[in-house]
């Protein structure tokens, strides 16, 4: 499957860079990234991570804009001023950064999360507190709509 999926959390080394997780490396290896694209999430403390597709993708979705207009000028504001380039070495490691650090608060781990055609870096608790955030939603969304079920079968 080449989807990035589950999640593993690695320490950072005394060189401050951080392996990515095999299962992902495989991925990135199978669509001949040699190097990744980065840009802080909007609403978490996270980073969205893939190679040139992801990028690709944010610029069709600009060319959608009218260039003229203030939105267009914010998106692309957004995708180059708060995206970077990260570099895999041989041994599929990157390095973390101030880039890396100062949107996620990462200090000395790394939480990986596959995202489907992406993946995300995560502080490892942030990260987990987003995951019972996420559940918590969805919980409240499922109840929701078996009482709206449970309420038109009456």
């Amino acid at each position: 499957m080449d989807r990035f999926l589950s999640n593993a959390v690695n320490r950072i080394d005394a060189k401050g860079r951080v392996s990515v997780p095999a299962h992902f490396r495989a991925i990135v290896q199978k669509r001949g990234y040699t190097e990744l694209y980065a840009l802080r999430a909007l609403a978490e403390p996270a980073l969205d991570v893939g190679g040139p597709d992801l990028l690709d993708r944010y610029e069709q979705r600009i060319a959608q804009e009218d260039p003229f207009m203030q939105t267009a000028d914010d998106m692309s504001f957004f995708l180059y001023g708060d995206g970077a380039l990260l570099k895999l070495d041989q041994d599929g490691r990157i390095g973390v950064t101030d880039f890396l650090r100062e949107h996620t608060g990462i200090t000395s781990q790394v939480a990986f999360v596959g995202r489907g055609h992406f993946f995300q870096i995560w502080e490892p608790e942030r990260l987990r507190a987003h995951g019972e955030q996420v559940r918590a939603r969805l919980l409240k969304m499922r109840q929701a709509a078996a009482g709206q079920a449970a309420g038109g079968a009456e």
